[in-house]
């Protein structure tokens, strides 16, 4: 007797219905286990998609992914989000971020990650200044880049720390959508002008 085809769908939102309900990670773990050990990757990453903001859903399955598909810059990218909320460490997550890189090097996700990962504060505020310089656009980039900024200034007393962040939140003024975040920023701003080295 031949077994029903497997909705896939179905069977995803049961386990993780299941796991809200119980809190068992061991019992989503072997359920997700099951699941990705009977179909393709391309049939999870459809699957996967309204549970990439959960690290425990998106991590196992996209583990399969790129264990079938290495080169993927996309599923590279979305293991190493996974990894990285679950706190699994700039180390693995910086290696899946620079596979991603290598195999596609416009993928803005990838250069995230990357950036993220360096635990200097100088470097990182460094790599973020490199993404905002490859994607000029990108403004949550540049939002990362004005943060870290600004904590390098005050941690290090640096001048040309402060003149970036500063720079980078008169930017993101120019750029803002709304009132509320034009305040916001506004703050910001006061606060590192007024700043003193």
């Amino acid at each position: 007797m031949i077994a029903p085809p497997l909705d896939l769908p179905a069977a995803l939102a049961d386990a993780v219905g299941a796991y809200e309900a119980s809190g068992n990670v061991g019992a989503l773990m072997e359920r997700l286990h099951t699941l990705r050990a009977t179909v393709t990757p391309d049939a999870l990453v459809a699957v996967a998609e309204p549970w990439l903001h959960m690290p425990e859903v998106a991590g196992p399955l996209y583990e399969r992914v790129v264990d079938e598909q290495p080169t993927n810059a996309r599923a590279l990218v979305i293991l190493a989000n996974a990894y990285w909320l679950s706190g699994r460490g700039p180390e693995i997550v910086g290696e899946l971020a620079n596979r991603a890189l290598a195999s596609d090097p416009q993928n803005r996700g990838a250069w995230h990650m990357w950036a993220l990962t360096e635990s200097n504060q100088r470097d990182r505020t460094i790599r973020w200044l490199q993404v905002t310089q490859r994607f000029p656009e990108d403004q949550l980039a540049k939002a990362a880049l004005a943060d870290n900024a600004s904590s390098l200034a005050a941690a290090e007393h640096d001048k040309e720390a402060l003149a970036l962040a500063i720079a980078a939140y008169e930017e993101l003024w120019a750029n803002s959508p709304t009132e509320q975040q034009r305040a916001a920023l506004e703050t910001a701003l006061t606060t590192l002008r007024n700043y003193s080295l």
